[in-house]
């Protein structure tokens, strides 16, 4: 299935034409529950993993003491089931019971695993074509993908690595990579999902812009020229109407503009060069929130179907970075095999 980005509520380079130098391509990736294989694009599948090549571990110590109650893997793919299961079963009828005494037996018997002290293997979190979706990349290599360690480290939420290859010299696949004993949150653990791949355009955040746009953006004259019922919400705060509906695209995406929001812009100079590095890949909590609905798809709204667990508030993948927020994943322009940057946004 295809997914279609509603159109803009109306051009802003009409009204700012300072912005239409700025603009760039992003890629929303709209990654929705499916069955993926090593030859799909995805969140959570199956990688095309060579089956001569090592599967990497973290081999960092991990605190025992920032989760309580932890799961392995398969536990939390159980328990899903069985909150998938009892969430349908209450749609179909409002007065069945919340949770069947087995799901409760399920629950009990799943308080939690022992801690674990070893290394701990990654677990894939996308695997990307560059014959479905466009991302910076080594010259030599149409297939990234990303695995993180399911625990947080410096920051509160995994440690991503990347691993570039051509696709076209795997030839005999690992069929069964190991998992880690236990994740550190339930939300760590990716949903398997397809994407389906759609170009948008992007502006910068509000905050990268000189003081003379930013200042025009929140002039409310400015805005007197469009139809008041296409921003009557924002009436009083045009910025938001630009920050929200405007700029930068939610969701999974490649490249476009950084998503600012928990702080303000900052450097992000290679590691390896100092080339200043660029979007990569945007993983992110929510398809959507409050503040930027616009972007909900057109096929979402008008999909009769029921839907998958979590996509009340966008969150197809079922994953969670500190509490509702994006992991995005910068590459160096010159050589994207570089080191990476992480940000949380």
């Amino acid at each position: 299935m295809s997914f279609t980005t509603p159109p803009r509520p109306f051009d802003i380079t009409a009204l700012f034409p300072q912005l239409a130098p700025l603009a760039r391509t992003a890629t929303r990736l709209h990654p929705r529950p499916g069955s993926p294989t090593v030859h799909d694009s995805s969140v959570g599948g199956p990688l095309l993993w060579p089956a001569d090549e090592p599967w990497p571990y973290c081999d960092e110590p991990h605190d025992s003491r920032a989760a309580p109650v932890v799961h392995s893997p398969d536990d939390v793919r159980l328990l899903r089931r069985d909150r998938a299961a009892a969430a349908e079963r209450r749609r179909l009828d409002p007065e069945a019971p919340q949770w069947t005494p087995e799901e409760r037996a399920t629950w009990e018997r799943l308080a939690g695993r022992p801690w674990f002290d070893g290394p701990i293997a990654l677990l894939p979190v996308a695997q990307l074509y560059a014959r479905d979706v466009p991302f910076p990349r080594p010259p030599d290599a149409d297939l990234l993908q990303v695995l993180w360690c399911p625990f947080d480290h410096e920051m509160a939420h995994p440690r991503t690595a990347l691993f570039w290859r051509s696709s076209g010299t795997v030839t005999d696949v690992l069929d069964a990579p190991p998992e880690p004993p236990i994740v550190q949150r339930d939300c760590y653990l990716p949903e398997p999902c397809l994407f389906s791949p759609e170009q948008v355009t992007e502006y910068p955040n509000p905050s990268e812009l000189d003081k003379e746009l930013q200042d025009q953006l929140d002039d409310t004259s400015r805005w007197e020229t469009i139809d008041p019922a296409r921003y009557d919400t924002y009436a009083d705060d045009p910025g938001e109407l630009y920050l929200n509906n405007l700029s930068t695209a939610p969701g999974w995406k490649t490249r476009g503009w950084t998503r600012w929001g928990l702080t303000d812009p900052k450097p992000r100079p290679c590691p390896e060069c100092g080339t200043e590095q660029v979007p990569l890949l945007t993983i992110a909590s929510l398809e959507w929130d409050g503040g930027s609905e616009t972007w909900i798809a057109e096929e979402g709204r008008t999909d009769p179907s029921p839907p998958p667990l979590g996509a009340r508030y966008g969150n197809f993948t079922l994953i969670d970075i500190v509490g509702g927020y994006n992991l995005q994943l910068h590459a160096c322009p010159v050589d994207p095999s570089h080191p990476h940057i992480e940000l949380v946004q």
